[in-house]
């Protein structure tokens, strides 16, 4: 059928050929070195099958310390040709099955206070921050001091050169859900040239964005980046001091990435560990789903209506359910968003797009419930995939690691 999702749009020398994008979406399956393990293998290859236009390739550390769980993927000289194959055979999958490449970027990260790497006890934050570590006030935690904020952009600069290597498009510095970059945003009490006003609280995520585009030639640079954590004041950033959305930093945030050439802004908000409903709304959340849909299409619009050189990939599409293909329409049309953002349903349901263009509507037995098992699964630290949907695989993972309680 016809539909603006299957419309091409160019960007940095290229074209991508719809507007549908996988979110980054972990699998938490990599082997223990940070390398490309069978089940991940399995999930992008599905992707592949998938016909969207960009893959946005899950989190990816560039430190050890900095890994978000023991197998989080992390690109090093150890581990590279592992991801070397597997953009190789996604490429492929997609020509074959689809009769185009898509773009395929890698999502660049250091975790921060969610880092949980083996051997490795104490996660590193920005700052200590009692809302964000209500009932956790007696885990002990590292502060980054100034001098070891100073030896991250090279380990960026490091990564996007393997990245680039491997055959990655782009690179992804991510910015988002609490992780180490998206916490210094709000890092007003940090003493130090990391913390305080604006310019101090950008500094890293700055640093390391130029960092990275010294570090490639031909694959571009971008972000996904918090719009807002939706924190109480004054535990983050983007609300005012009514607890209101107040998109005042983060338009003069936007300005310097688009002054650095960042032309593609993959928007978020929230934090999944604390506020989950607020990025991914669900059922069984503290509001109706209908409400985080909106807000984050009212976020989305005011931060494109302002800025309308950058490409915006919109998120929340999961939750329409049925309808989700025709609100990634309605999102482009209005000119809200230029890319349709997909994370949870990509789990459940990878050929969801493939089957609206050849029948022109969404298998409802194949649809994501928005239970988030998937992410129960990651909690319980263990691989995460749909229990529901890809049931063969993740059901016994479930069964063991969440309903049992046993240890991954």
């Amino acid at each position: 059928m016809k539909t603006v999702l299957d419309s091409p749009l160019k960007l940095h020398g290229r074209t991508i050929k719809n507007r549908i994008v996988f979110h980054p979406m972990e699998g938490c399956d990599g082997t223990f070195d940070g390398a490309v393990d069978a089940l991940t293998r399995r999930r992008y290859l599905r992707f592949a099958e998938s016909g969207a236009g960009i893959i946005w390739f899950e989190a990816t550390a560039v430190t050890n310390e900095g890994r978000a769980n023991p197998r989080q993927l992390f690109l090093n000289e150890k581990t590279k040709e592992s991801f070397k194959s597997l953009i190789g055979e996604i490429k492929e999958t997609s020509f074959k099955t689809n009769g185009f490449e898509p773009i395929i970027i890698v999502q660049l990260t250091h975790s921060g206070r969610f880092s949980k790497p083996s051997g490795t006890p104490e996660p590193i934050v920005a700052y200590r921050n009692e809302h964000w570590e209500i009932g956790k006030e007696n885990q002990p935690y590292v502060v980054a001091t100034d001098d070891y904020c100073k030896t991250i952009p090279e380990k960026y600069c490091a990564a996007a050169k393997l990245a680039e290597e491997v055959g990655f498009d782009g690179v992804d510095v991510k910015c988002c859900h609490g992780y180490l970059f998206n916490e210094f945003l709000s890092a007003k009490e940090r003493e130090g040239i990391y913390g305080g006003s604006l310019e101090n609280r950008t500094r890293l995520y700055f640093e390391c964005i130029d960092a990275v585009k010294s570090a490639v030639k031909n694959a571009f640079v971008t972000t996904r980046l918090n719009a807002c954590d939706c924190f109480p004041y004054p535990y983050g950033y983007g609300v005012d001091e009514n607890n209101n959305i107040d998109l005042t930093e983060t338009k003069l945030i936007i300005k310097a990435l688009y002054e650095k050439g960042i032309r593609l802004i993959n928007l978020t908000l929230g934090n999944p560990y604390l506020i989950p409903h607020i990025n991914r709304p669900c059922i069984n959340a503290p509001e109706d789903g209908a409400i985080g849909v909106k807000r984050i299409y009212d976020v989305t619009k005011e931060l494109k209506d302002e800025f309308k050189d950058i490409c915006f990939i919109a998120s929340g599409l999961t939750y329409p359910a049925e309808n989700a293909m025709e609100y990634a329409e309605k999102i482009i049309n209005d000119g809200v968003a230029d890319f349709a953002g997909f994370g949870r349903l990509t789990f459940a349901y990878p050929t969801f797009f493939k089957d609206y263009l050849e029948k022109g509507e969404l298998d409802k037995r194949k649809l994501c419930l928005k239970c988030s098992k998937c992410s129960l699964l990651m909690r319980a630290g263990t691989v995460a995939g749909c229990p529901v949907r890809d049931s063969e695989v993740y059901m016994p993972y479930y069964q063991k690691y969440v309903l049992n309680k046993g240890e991954a």
